[in-house]
């Protein structure tokens, strides 16, 4: 059952929210401006009540226990901006039995358009059960689309570190002009196993996080992080040796060392599509303050598309 619809449209030059809905759980938050008055962008903050996602809730007036299933529907028009973002990290609450919470995210992209998903990360508590889906439907060639996808390991202050039992999420970009035919698709799932934990699988690494940019209005943001991304790793995978040949006062440096001097964050940045119509820019990092840093270093040249720059 959905539980939240919003849909941007132009209205005297301007994009502006046409309709909004949503029941609880779920809570959207219109500003009625966000950075310079010059910018043409709305804003739309989802917040579910409680401060945040749980697998059992109370329904007194009917005497029955459920859990959250949010599942959201945005059209962004022809022509028009919107920014989908969240007040605070996204946490996931401790699963009662197996129960999973589920979150469903269906957008409509509409030619000249641009949708923006920069929320805080997802925090899993210990022993949480979570899975989100996340479907975007473009135009091909037209639509643009900025998606920041992240999780944290969970609540460092009460010593949790990749406690929780299940985390899923689907990302899927369909070409809503060629019959839905897939451009992009990308799951990650963490599950504990029985041979091996996922704090053991994470090597220390205490956040991952995935950004997708496609679309026209963002190619110069691609070109930038792109280079942005190439030279970081660049710097901090450097090998000071210079292939000459050793000898006793030059030894080569031992490999081994060089891996165990583990970066605070790592990041890939790969083209997908044809022509590299987009870039998927994915990261691990070991605190969450870092990855705040990059996306805010990033994405800044968004600022004239939103009004003001994402994560700042």
């Amino acid at each position: 059952m959905e539980t939240g619809r919003v849909t941007v449209e132009r209205v005297g030059g301007k994009s502006t929210v046409t309709r909004s809905f949503s029941k609880y759980p779920l809570k959207f938050i219109l500003p009625n401006k966000v950075g310079s008055a010059g910018t043409d962008a709305v804003w739309i903050y989802a917040l579910t009540y409680g401060g945040g996602i749980v697998s059992v809730r109370c329904c007194f007036s009917y005497l029955t226990l459920y859990g959250d299933r949010i599942s959201c529907e945005f059209f962004v028009g022809n022509g028009c901006t919107a920014v989908l973002t969240t007040q605070a990290s996204t946490k996931v609450y401790k699963s009662l039995g197996s129960r999973c919470s589920e979150q469903l995210l269906e957008a409509r992209i509409g030619s000249d358009a641009l949708l923006v998903v920069i929320p805080d990360p997802v925090t899993c508590f210990s022993t949480a059960r979570y899975a989100q889906k996340q479907v975007f439907r473009v135009v091909a060639n037209s639509s643009s689309l900025l998606l920041v996808d992240w999780i944290t390991s969970g609540r460092h202050e009460s010593g949790e570190k990749w406690e929780f039992q299940l985390y899923k999420s689907t990302n899927q970009i369909l070409l809503v002009d060629d019959d839905d035919r897939p451009l992009f698709v990308d799951s990650v799932l963490l599950e504990q196993g029985s041979i091996s934990s996922i704090a053991d699988r994470m090597l220390d690494y205490q956040v991952i996080a995935m950004i997708v940019i496609l679309g026209p209005k963002l190619k110069n943001i691609q070109n930038q992080v792109q280079e942005s991304v190439k030279r970081l790793m660049s710097d901090q995978l450097h090998m000071p040796y210079s292939g000459v040949r050793a000898s006793s006062n030059h030894a080569k440096p031992n490999s081994s060392s060089a891996f165990n001097n583990k970066p605070q964050l790592v990041a890939s940045c790969s083209p997908f599509g044809p022509k590299g119509v987009g870039v998927v820019v994915r990261i691990a990092a070991t605190t969450t303050e870092s990855v705040y840093k990059f996306l805010n270093h990033q994405l800044s040249g968004m600022e004239s598309l939103i009004g003001v720059p994402p994560y700042r």
